[in-house]
Formats: C-alpha cells, structure tokens, sequence
C-alpha cells in the first residue's frame, strides 16, 4: 500500500470511527488528517485536502479546539492561522471521555435525581423506584469509574488494564 492510500484510508476509517461513538464524520475527519500531518496545516489546505466548504471546515476545527483536541500553532511570518492535533493519544482518549461524560452521562444523572423523587407507595411507583435507584447507581459507579480514568496517568490505566486482563 503506498503511503497515500494508508493516509486516505486512515482517514475515511477514523471518519466512520468517529460517527460510530456520536461524533460527526467531518469533524473525526479533520482530526484524523491533523493527527497525521508532519507540519501544521490552515483551513484552506484542510479544506482541499478533504474536499469540504470553508465553512465545515471552519466549524469542525472550532469544534476540536472547543473539546482539546487541535490547537492553533503560529508561524512566524504568516498572517493564517495553523492548526495541529494534540498527538499523545493518551490525552486524546482523556478528552474524549470528558466530553462524552459531559454531553452523555452527566445529563442521565441529573434526570435520574429528578425522578427518583418519585412520590406514591403502590406496587408500580415501587418498581419504578426500584429500576430507577438500579440505573442512578450503576450511572454513579460508571461517573467515578470515569472521572479516575480522567484524573489517571497512562502508566497506571496500561498496569491496571494489563492485570485486568490477565
């Protein structure tokens, strides 16, 4: 395979990869091409390299910036803003799961509190109650779970993972 098929392919995979966990395709996209790139790139050579509008361009890479993932590099000498992917991929999977957090189990926890207020003492508010306080605590538990993985470095999650699957 020539080194510009593995560069397209990893590409479209890490698109398709990224629509699989809720993130959109072109922005997955922009992030597998700047996680590749040797040198920092603008959004006019983004643009061309994935054949997209300016303006896809222009709100994936803010979106990138805004979960930490691609940061603006300066150049002397240029008047255009340059971008470049945070490459340990270390930090990628911890930012990652904080937005995932955020914008997916975060809400769940907060309704879950709500109604678990439930009032009434018959045989389906019980039920109810019951599968409600099941849910609240493995939501809980998944929460801390991974706010240590966050807060962990990568040699104690590698050990951890390691012996885990022993």
């Amino acid at each position: 395979m020539e080194l510009q098929d593995g560069r397209d392919k990893f590409i479209q995979s890490w698109g398709t990869l990224g629509s699989n966990w809720g993130i959109n395709r072109t922005m997955a996209q922009i992030h597998a091409l700047l996680l590749i790139a040797p040198e920092p790139l603008c959004a006019m050579d983004i643009k061309e390299k994935l054949t997209i509008s300016m303006g896809n361009t222009n709100m994936n890479i803010r979106q990138l910036m805004d979960w930490g993932l691609v940061y603006k590099k300066l150049k002397s000498g240029e008047r255009k803003e340059f971008f470049v992917a945070e490459k340990d991929m270390w930090e990628v999977i911890k930012k990652i799961v904080i937005q995932r957090k955020k914008k997916e189990l975060e809400p769940v926890l907060k309704i879950l509190d709500e109604i678990s207020a439930v009032d009434g003492h018959c045989h389906d508010s019980d039920e109810f109650c019951k599968v409600i306080k099941d849910i609240k605590l493995f939501s809980n538990k998944a929460d801390s779970l991974l706010d240590t993985l966050i807060k962990a470095d990568s040699n104690w999650f590698t050990k951890s993972f390691i012996n885990m699957i022993k």
